[in-house]
């Protein structure tokens, strides 16, 4: 299934997110530049983007029909999110940020009822796709072992600091997702409806910013670049990718469940970044196993998602490709 590679290939570009916060941190960096920036960066590679494509004005004009919508579930989608997890970064250690940020696999499905979808009587509430449900919950199972190697060490407090916003940013993430995929519907392509996004959140970047000059002064030159790659890696190309993704099968509830599961493999590619950038151990014997079973899982959802198309529609997917 290309929505699950496309997922993949997301996640990779989005574990630099949470290698890089834990970085900036620990260089001293504050949480409040670390997560204005990013937005900040993204403003102009996505202005230019959609202009060269010649799609601003759509843009604009789908924005003033309803500018509450856009308003509010980019803030949902982007400042909650985002601001939750780079704050989480700034006291709790990334493998515990990226590890709770996975129970996103499963809020994602079970916001489902929250949408609705069309059939022969009118609009229906969606039903929660109890087999993408078990998948995703095997998958987090795997994901759980991974955090045995290193809950040791951890304080409570750390603890509860280091999850409960994650956990805010887990729900954030695909609420807001979903949300403007059904205000946009088709009429905006993944460019347009990110730099909107984006847009729409900027006057909240703009004050957190400002409570970080205030507190902190300008970031270093350091966190700065790192902000820069962070914009580039997770607020353009994974964003645009995972949106991709998630677009091209948001008709399809079980399948959207089974792209949102690809966010489990950033774990794979934290725990490689940390290792050769930030001298973390390798996984233990019981990492390895819950690594095993993350692995086991995507293939799963991969298997069922392609067994769902039609023949007739499985044929003519593969004529075009």
């Amino acid at each position: 299934m290309k929505e699950i590679a496309l997922g993949i290939l997301a996640s990779m570009f989005f574990s630099v997110t949470f290698i890089l916060n834990r970085s900036m941190e620990l260089s001293g960096g504050s949480w409040l530049w670390s997560s204005s920036l990013r937005f900040f960066f993204m403003v102009p590679f996505l202005f230019f983007i959609v202009l060269l494509r010649k799609n601003i004005r759509p843009l604009f004009q789908e924005m003033m029909k309803k500018p509450i919508q856009w308003l509010v579930w980019s803030f949902t989608g982007f400042v909650l999110f985002y601001g939750s997890i780079t704050f989480a970064a700034a006291y709790g250690p990334g493998w515990l940020v990226a590890g709770t940020w996975q129970i996103t696999i499963v809020a994602g499905i079970l916001l489902g009822p929250l949408f609705f979808e069309e059939n022969g009587d009118g609009k229906v509430r969606k039903k929660i796709p109890v087999r993408a449900l078990l998948i995703s919950s095997f998958i987090l199972i795997g994901v759980v072992l991974i955090q045995f190697q290193n809950i040791a060490g951890v304080t409570l407090n750390s603890l509860l600091i280091g999850v409960l916003p994650v956990l805010v940013a887990a729900i954030s993430y695909p609420l807001g997702n979903r949300k403007m995929m059904e205000v946009c519907g088709s009429r905006l392509d993944t460019f347009q409806r990110i730099f909107g996004m984006t847009l729409a959140c900027l006057p909240f970047w703009v004050i957190i910013g400002g409570i970080g000059y205030v507190q902190v002064g300008l970031p270093s030159t350091d966190q700065v670049l790192q902000a820069l790659i962070v914009a580039i890696s997770s607020g353009i190309i994974a964003t645009t990718l995972f949106f991709l993704a998630t677009n091209r099968v948001r008709d399809d509830h079980s399948k959207l469940a089974s792209v949102e599961a690809t966010q489990s493999t950033q774990v794979f590619f934290v725990i490689i970044g940390e290792v050769l950038l930030l001298s973390s151990p390798l996984p233990n014997t019981v990492a390895t196993a819950g690594l095993s079973i993350i692995i086991v899982g995507m293939l799963l959802h991969s298997y069922y998602s392609k067994k769902a198309i039609p023949p007739r529609e499985n044929t003519r997917l593969s004529n075009v490709t």
